[in-house]
């Protein structure tokens, strides 16, 4: 009995329990289903981000399935509202455009519903937000220089002139000449000397007029290479030799001569006349320094370049007479027609497909003496055509070192007011007239500097004490201190 009984309630029981209806998914008391929230894959700024304001135009969000934009979306960026487009019908994300300032934090909400599935509109995105950031851009140094260089554009000359301009003023970079161009064994030698080298080597095309077979095969640029690769800055430049006359062969007999119609009768004009032999040998001697530049650029090596320096010579002088003359041939014929050659051959290179130079003109200045010399700006070729200017500077007899620094800080603060944009260069110095150049830590201290110093072969080249001085002064650049520029 007691088992029929029990099984009687049991049979009694489930039927009230499943009337109930507690587990029955149909059954929910007229309540409507939660919303189902649309998952985001990825979002193009992360939060805590720290982006370049210029970088950033767009936020773009990616879901899980195809979306649009909701008619009621709100967007907001520090409190501003914003609008977002839907991309094309088969993507799955949304743009939100942006507007961003240098050095501003901010917060991007993006409230919940902004966002529908196209499939189901009751699967919504929920709410977002987003922190991040855009960084100060980097002042630039020395911001009144040209922060790009007139012609160069391939990345190693690119990096020289970058690492050029944020070195002007802070240091002077060490350089030296080549001995009879096409080498780096002075350099060597101070190296050995000193314990340290020279930041930057000389290279001169003087003697490219000759046939390669008689000398110099310049055509080989493993010079060039192994101080490059050793890390070393290259410098060119060139003493553009000419015939003594339309009938003599430089090379042969050894009569190439870069000065005045005293020893030439070549004319500067004629050379930019076409037909006349002027022209001819002024077009012949430019390609073929061309071939080695390029060659140098296919190598992955920029250079400064300093052709036609020196131009004015005494042309400047007050008060004129028969040795107030331009020394080299390009400068003989007068400023116009010097710029004009400047100017072919700057557009020259071009044409050709030279981009790893940085050009660097020579002012002749007028040794700081203003009461007997004009300054030599009618023959600036242009701030278009220039990068860097320079100044060539030897001691003249008699005077003092005391004279010579205060010489030296006087050129450079005239010749960087005439050509504020422009970095300040020592193209030159050495020893002359039995004269020392002054040791080159009291020449930066007494506020002269130089961009780079270039030191003359035959002068302080072989002057242990004075380039120990020099490479062990803080405020010089030797080679083992220069990044990596290639």
């Amino acid at each position: 009995m007691k088992k029929f009984y029990s099984l009687l309630l049991t049979a009694v029981a489930l039927p009230l329990l499943w009337s109930c209806g507690g587990d029955d998914p149909e059954d929910n008391h007229g309540e409507q289903p939660a919303t189902a929230s649309l998952v985001l894959r990825s979002q193009s700024i992360a939060e805590g981000a720290e982006l370049n304001a210029d970088d950033v135009q767009t936020l773009t969000l990616t879901y899980n399935t195809l979306v649009s934009v909701s008619s009621s979306a709100d967007i907001r960026l520090n409190g501003t509202s914003l609008k977002a487009t839907s991309n094309a019908t088969t993507a799955m994300s949304v743009d939100i455009a942006l507007t961003l300032e240098e050095g501003t934090s901010y917060t991007l909400k993006i409230a919940e519903g902004a966002f529908v599935a196209r499939d189901n509109n009751k699967q919504v995105s929920p709410e977002l937000t987003i922190h991040f950031t855009t960084r100060e851009k980097a002042k630039p140094v020395n911001p009144d220089i040209a922060q790009a260089p007139v012609a160069a554009t391939t990345d190693a000359a690119q990096k020289l002139y970058s690492y050029l301009v944020g070195q002007y003023g802070q240091k002077t970079i060490s350089s030296i000449m080549a001995d009879v161009n096409w080498n780096h064994k002075i350099a060597d030698q101070v190296g050995a000397a000193v314990g340290k080298y020279p930041a930057m080597n000389c290279y001169d095309f003087i003697h490219i007029y000759v046939p390669k077979n008689n000398w110099i095969d310049y055509t080989n640029i493993s010079p060039v290479t192994e101080w490059a690769n050793a890390g070393g800055i290259v410098q060119l430049m060139w003493h553009f030799n000419v015939p003594l006359s339309e009938t003599t062969t430089p090379g042969s007999d050894g009569s190439g001569v870069t000065c005045t119609p005293t020893e030439t009768t070549f004319k500067a004009s004629n050379a930019l006349v076409s037909g006349t032999w002027e022209n001819k040998w002024f077009y012949e001697q430019m390609d073929k320094v061309v071939s080695v530049i390029l060659q140098l650029q296919d190598a992955g090596i920029a250079a400064t370049w300093r052709p036609f320096h020196e131009a004015a010579g005494n042309a400047t002088a007050k008060q004129q007479a028969s040795w107030t003359k331009s020394w080299f041939w390009w400068g003989y014929d007068g400023a116009e027609t010097y710029k004009q050659l400047w100017h072919a051959m700057f557009d020259y290179f071009k044409q050709k497909g030279v981009k790893n130079l940085i050009w660097v003109w020579t002012t002749q200045n007028y040794n700081g003496n203003a009461d007997t010399y004009n300054q030599d700006t009618d023959w600036y070729p242009g701030s278009e055509y220039v990068d860097i200017v320079a100044r060539d500077i030897y001691p003249n007899s008699g005077q003092s070192a005391t004279d010579i620094v205060s010489g030296n800080t006087q050129e450079f603060l005239e010749i960087q007011a005439a050509y504020p944009n422009k970095m300040v260069a020592l193209g030159e110095c050495g020893n002359n007239s039995g004269v020392s150049y002054p040791n080159m830590s009291k020449v930066w201290s007494a506020g002269a500097h130089w961009s780079f110093f270039m030191v003359w072969y035959g002068s302080n080249m072989t002057d242990t004490a004075w380039w120990t001085d020099a490479l062990n002064d803080a405020n010089v650049i030797t080679r083992e201190q220069l990044p990596s520029l290639k």
